[in-house]
């Protein structure tokens, strides 16, 4: 079977991953309604990820955390959330981007995402094209192609006049 250069289960993910940041939105705004509460599970070592440094010494790969009964000041953005937590009665501020999601889950619904591709955190290039000038003939355009290019075709020739 021959490898699609589309990337489907990066992309389900990305769309997966709007969710939790649409369902955490809904949360900072709306509150907590019962039976929600969330778990959600996340990579420690991500790039972006922001803990006391004991916690990070004690969860050197991964943590999870619950948003139920004691957070406070919850703030989401397009890349991640902030949110006070308490440990052993002290509260402290974390950071986690959307990236280093390994699990989200809501018992209190049944529901459950598990993220399991590495994420892309720095965006693939995109291939620079060179503009072509306008009003050049196809035939123009295809010099130097190799054969079997794409060839341009400008709609103007079938409009009506």
């Amino acid at each position: 079977m021959a490898r699609s250069a589309i990337d489907y289960g990066r992309m389900v993910e990305q769309a997966l991953r709007t969710v939790v940041r649409d369902v955490l939105r809904r949360l900072a705004t709306e509150g907590l309604p019962p039976p929600h509460h969330f778990y959600i599970t996340f990579r420690t070592s991500d790039p972006g990820v922001e803990l006391p440094d004991y916690l990070r010494e004690r969860y050197p790969t991964e943590m999870t955390v619950v948003l139920q009964y004691q957070y406070w000041d919850l703030e989401v953005d397009d890349e991640g959330l902030s949110v006070t937590l308490s440990f052993n009665d002290v509260p402290h501020r974390i950071r986690i981007p959307f990236h280093a999601i390994k699990v989200f889950a809501d018992p209190g619904a049944e529901f459950g995402l598990q993220f399991t591709l590495e994420p892309e955190i720095v965006p693939l290039a995109q291939p620079e094209r060179k503009p072509q000038p306008a009003g050049r003939k196809a035939e123009e355009r295809r010099e130097g192609q190799p054969e079997g290019g794409a060839e341009i075709v400008a709609l103007d020739r079938f409009r009506k006049k």
